[in-house]
């Protein structure tokens, strides 16, 4: 990550013949926004003097108190390499400040930096990469998104068979002249599907790297005439997209793996342990939000290699968490179950404070699970204490409803909100008469 003053970022513009620049902010539901300027308004911009009406943002402010201002992270200055050469396009990623000057406590970025100030008063440093998954569908004729492919392809195919390629490669060419660090790229298992893989970052930088990617990977598929679509699960009898989470955290002082121990069987440190033991005690309760739609708990079903149970492992990928072969100073937590719908910042921020809290209060988790989940019997699940998570959208608000650290993790107003947005969500989906339901009823009845 560079590091930009004010002096930096305007003398970057001057020179790169930057013309218009995003202001962009996320929010609550995961959805990225922006105030685009022209240059000419860019110290204004870097003065924090940008407003706009949060009343009309889910999750922000309500209208006797709209009023908000956008504050740049310097350092997230980026070009994009895929807008004109002359009169380019830049942005910058913000934090929303009051009209006080103090950080909006719903705005989700300040959420999830809060969870890291706790990290780093316990002395460490978290970073974490994502596996996030998607969807290369064709258009209509009026250009909107179908979930229609020619494509055949499966698991690690490669062109002619795997039609999405050439798309695939432009995707990871624009990524890199961003700065990333692209590590794999590859077909998925279902037809049309695809994961790219970029290094992991620390701390916030991770959530906005994932919100890039998303804009990346929907702005170059459409130039390839395709819609590109993080939709959990876009069609039925086929794998769902996942967006799994491999985290660790090291030392402030050291730099050192906290994660790693070559003196235990498995690798793993106490700590690791513990991280496991919250993550698994709060798992239902950040359903909700790792999980946030409906269409979320299509893909956590049995047969499609998503986790729906409670459990962890060393070897087997079926269970909720799974720790990588790495070790030492790559020892690491992978949490499968969330997907690409989910807002970044909220479950990084979620993964963080329940995995401290584990810490903190040292809560062992249940002996790891090294078979096939789906293959034992439920006996045999409730001896190992193999619990499954939500099955809905409805089951998992019940969950957060419950876990009273989940709503205090991401506090208490903003939880409210995400709460009864969430209800209203599954009860306009209740009174919907599906397909399936005329299919299957209409003629009987």
């Amino acid at each position: 990550m560079k590091k930009y003053t004010k002096e930096d970022v305007i003398r970057e513009v001057e020179q790169k013949d930057v013309e218009f620049i995003r202001l962009q902010f996320t929010d609550m539901f995961g959805n990225l926004k922006n105030i685009a300027i022209t240059a000419s308004q860019l110290e204004k911009a870097l003065d924090n003097k940008i407003m706009f009406d949060g009343s009309i943002i889910d999750g922000f402010a309500r209208m006797g108190e709209s009023d908000m201002y956008l504050v740049p992270d310097l350092d997230t200055l980026e070009i994009f390499p895929w807008r004109p050469q002359n009169g380019k396009v830049a942005r910058m990623i913000c934090n929303v400040h009051k009209t006080d000057g103090t950080p909006y406590e719903c705005d989700s970025r300040y959420i999830l930096k809060q969870a890291l100030k706790e990290a780093e008063e316990m002395g460490y440093h978290f970073s974490a990469g994502t596996e996030c998954e998607f969807f290369l569908f064709h258009t209509d004729e009026n250009g909107m998104p179908t979930t229609l492919t020619h494509e055949r392809a499966g698991y690690f195919d490669l062109g002619p068979i795997d039609l999405g390629e050439n798309a695939r490669r432009d995707i990871v060419l624009n990524l890199e002249a961003m700065g990333f660090e692209v590590e794999s790229s590859h077909h998925e298992v279902a037809p049309a599907q695809h994961e790219i893989d970029f290094k992991y970052a620390e701390g916030v930088y991770t959530a906005d790297n994932i919100m890039t990617f998303k804009l990346a990977v929907k702005t170059i598929a459409k130039r390839h005439g395709l819609h590109a679509t993080f939709m959990p699960k876009p069609k039925m009898n086929e794998a769902g997209s996942g967006m799994h989470i491999n985290m660790n955290l090291t030392d402030a002082q050291t730099g050192a793996n906290i994660f790693a121990d070559e003196t235990d069987p498995n690798g793993l440190s106490k700590e690791a342990y513990y991280f496991i033991g919250g993550l698994m005690k709060h798992a239902k309760g950040m359903c909700a939000v790792t999980n946030p739609l409906v269409n979320s708990y299509k893909r956590l079903v049995s047969g499609y290699e998503a986790p729906n149970y409670v459990a962890w492992s060393t070897t087997n990928n079926s269970p909720l968490i799974r720790i990588p072969a790495s070790r030492g100073a790559s020892t690491r937590v992978e949490l499968r179950n969330p997907d690409p719908s989910a807002n970044p910042y909220l479950a990084l921020a979620l993964c963080l404070k329940a995995g401290l809290d584990g810490i903190r209060n040292q809560i062992m988790p249940p002996a790891c699970v090294d078979v096939n989940v789906y293959e034992m019997s439920e006996k045999e699940r409730a001896r190992k204490k193999v619990s499954e998570l939500p099955g809905t959208l409805y089951e998992a608000i019940l969950e957060m409803e419950k876990d009273a650290f989940v709503k205090e993790a991401l506090g208490s107003e903003f939880s409210q909100k995400y709460i009864d947005a969430k209800k209203s969500e599954w009860n306009e989906y209740k009174e919907q008469v599906t397909a399936w339901e005329m299919e299957r009823y209409l003629y009987k009845y």
